[in-house]
C-alpha cells in the first residue's frame, strides 16, 4: 500500500468529468492508502506525474462551492502531511470580451495586483446608494508555481503547446472515453451576444434551440496557422458559490477588474490551501451552457497540468513549507 507521507502536490477536482481526465494524465497510478487520518473523508487517487507523487481528490457528489473545496483540501492535508502545493484543475466558464477566449482554451490564474489571481465577486459589501464593493483580497500562488508558469508560457510562445496531441494520446490510449472527451464539432462553439439568452430548457443544446442566425451571433474569424488551439490565457479568475449564467453581469466584472473566467471552488482554497488554479473552458458563463464541451475542457486543464508540474523539480518541492505546517500556525504564507 502506498506511504501517504510520499506525496508532495494535492490536486482537486470539482466533479468526476474532471476527477477522470486527472487520473488519465498520471503517468503511473499507485495502490490506494491502507489508512487515512479518521477525520479525513475523501477517497484519493494516487500516482505520478513526472517525478512528483500526486496526491488527487474530488469534491463528493453533488457538494459544490467554496465550502465543499475548502473541506476537501483540509482533509487532504490531515492525511498527505508533506503536500507543498496544491492545484485546483476542472472546467470554468470562459469571458470572451477581454481575450480571444474560445470553448476549449485553457485559464490559469495569474498575479492581478489590484485582486490577486482569484477574485472573489460575492464578498464584500453593498453601501446604500453605491455599487458592490470588495472588502478583501485572496492570496496569490506560491511563487513557484508562478515562475513555473512563466516558463511555460514562454515554451508554448516559442515552440506552441502541445495540449491537443496530448488529448488525443489519452484517448488512444483509453477509446471509451473518446465520445465524452473528443474536440467536439467547431460548430457548437457558438459566442452569442450577451442581450440574447438561451430559447428553450437548459438541457436542450443551442444548435438545436437558439440557432445560428447571424444577428444574435458574435462572428469571429477562423484562429491562424500558428495560433494554438486550444489557447492558454493568463489572469483573473472570478469564483463565488453561485454558477454565473448572465452574459451582461459576466461582461460588466470583465470590463472593471479583467475577469477571464468564472467558477465555483477557487475561492474556498486560495487563503489556506496555496494553489494554482487550472480551467478548461466549457462555456461562456452565460445561459448557453450545456455539456458538450465539458469532457474536452477537462482534458485540456489536466495537459496543462502535467505540463507545469513537468517545469518544476522535486527539489524545489521540497524547499517549500508544508501546507500542514501553514495550516496549523494559521498562515497563508
Amino acid at each position: 500500500m502506498s506511504d501517504p507521507n510520499d506525496y508532495t502536490v494535492g490536486w482537486i477536482c470539482a466533479i468526476d468529468t474532471e476527477y477522470v481526465a486527472a487520473q488519465e494524465f498520471l503517468d503511473e497510478e499507485h495502490p490506494r492508502l491502507a489508512s487515512q487520518d479518521p477525520n479525513d473523508n475523501n477517497i484519493y487517487t494516487l500516482g505520478r506525474v513526472g517525478q512528483h507523487n500526486v496526491v488527487i481528490a474530488c469534491l463528493p457528489h453533488w457538494n459544490y462551492g467554496l465550502v465543499s473545496a475548502a473541506n476537501v483540501a483540509s482533509d487532504m492535508l490531515r492525511t498527505f502531511t508533506n503536500v507543498r502545493f496544491g492545484l485546483m484543475v476542472g472546467v470554468g466558464g470562459g469571458v470572451p470580451t477581454k481575450q480571444d477566449i474560445r470553448l476549449g482554451d485553457v485559464v490559469v490564474s495569474s498575479l492581478d495586483y489590484a485582486n490577486g489571481a482569484v477574485y472573489q465577486y460575492d464578498f464584500g459589501q453593498t453601501v446604500q446608494d453605491k455599487a458592490f464593493r470588495a472588502t478583501g483580497h485572496l492570496d496569490a500562488p506560491p511563487l513557484l508555481l508562478q515562475a513555473a508558469v512563466q516558463d511555460l508560457k514562454a515554451t508554448y510562445r516559442r515552440h506552441g503547446n502541445q495540449i491537443d496531441k496530448a488529448i488525443a494520446a489519452v484517448l488512444e490510449r483509453n477509446p471509451r472515453l473518446e465520445e465524452e472527451y473528443r474536440r467536439p464539432d467547431p460548430i457548437t462553439d457558438r459566442l452569442y451576444k450577451n442581450t440574447f439568452t438561451h430559447a428553450g430548457p437548459s438541457h436542450q443544446s443551442c444548435t438545436s434551440v437558439c440557432g445560428d442566425d447571424e444577428s444574435t451571433l458574435i462572428i469571429r474569424d477562423a484562429r491562424q496557422k500558428y495560433d494554438d488551439n486550444p489557447k492558454v490565457h493568463y489572469g483573473l479568475i472570478a469564483s463565488s458559490n453561485q454558477l454565473m449564467k448572465d452574459a451582461l453581469i459576466r461582461d460588466r466584472l470583465a470590463e472593471e477588474k479583467g475577469v477571464l473566467c468564472f467558477e465555483m471552488e477557487a475561492a474556498g482554497l486560495m487563503n489556506h490551501f496555496k494553489c494554482l488554479v487550472i480551467r478548461g473552458i466549457c462555456d461562456y458563463s452565460d445561459s448557453h451552457k450545456n455539456d458538450v464541451w465539458k469532457g474536452y475542457a477537462a482534458m485540456a486543464a489536466a495537459a496543462y497540468a502535467k505540463d507545469l508540474l513537468g517545469r518544476i523539480t522535486p527539489t524545489k518541492v521540497a524547499a517549500e513549507r508544508k501546507l500542514s505546517e501553514l495550516l496549523a500556525n494559521g498562515q497563508s504564507n
